[in-house]
């Protein structure tokens, strides 16, 4: 049984006092600057959530979900994410290189992620579904099999990452040289996958 938790049910500097937190949601909770360390979340939802520069460093989040949460400059060093659903969410600054990457497996769906780093992940098969991604660096990244479908890439960067098999299809703005990327076997749609031969100088007429 779920066990919904509303901003006015608690106050919010006993709100998170627990160490461990089981088939909780969590309801228009509106924090900033809180520190929730050290926690464990397991079958969790968070909806309608903000957590503006919370730093949850050393949580972890196993079969959970954040629906409609605004998360700007949240610090998640050493974070874990299992299983883990972003859906309509707005995360800004968040530098993801710094979590811990074992058995990391999550989704972005219909997700604003700005100025964010996810660099020197190993990340094979995540899912970046319909979303905006902007100025975000993914370098030194294993994203093989992944997919970024249906997703605006203005102005991210991608540098010695592995996009063996991975997925562009509907992908727009985005920018991929060949030369210093694995793209072998990925799958692109037109026009926008002319953009690949940018890094040749060349015109196309």
């Amino acid at each position: 049984m779920l066990l919904k938790i509303h901003s006015n049910m608690t106050n919010n500097n006993i709100l998170f006092s627990e160490v461990s937190f089981e088939n909780r949601v969590f309801q228009n909770i509106s924090l900033s600057k809180e520190e929730i360390r050290n926690k464990e979340f397991l079958n969790c939802s968070f909806n309608n959530c903000a957590f503006g520069e919370c730093n949850f460093s050393g949580s972890s989040f196993n079969d959970c979900t954040f629906k409609s949460c605004n998360l700007p400059n949240i610090t998640i060093d050493n974070c874990r994410f299992r299983n883990t659903v972003f859906e309509e969410c707005k995360i800004v600054g968040v530098i993801f290189a710094r979590i811990n990457p074992f058995l990391l497996s999550w989704i972005f769906k219909q997700c604003k992620i700005e100025l964010c780093n996810f660099s020197g992940l190993k990340m094979a098969r995540s899912q970046f579904i319909q979303s905006f991604i902007c100025e975000t660096d993914f370098i030194n990244t294993d994203l093989r099999e992944s997919s970024f479908a249906d997703s605006d890439l203005h102005a991210s960067k991608f540098h010695n990452v592995n996009l063996e098999k991975a997925n562009f299809v509907g992908a727009r703005n985005y920018y991929i040289d060949p030369i210093t990327n694995k793209i072998k076997h990925a799958k692109f749609s037109y026009p926008d996958v002319l953009s690949l031969l940018a890094a040749f100088e060349i015109k196309v007429e």
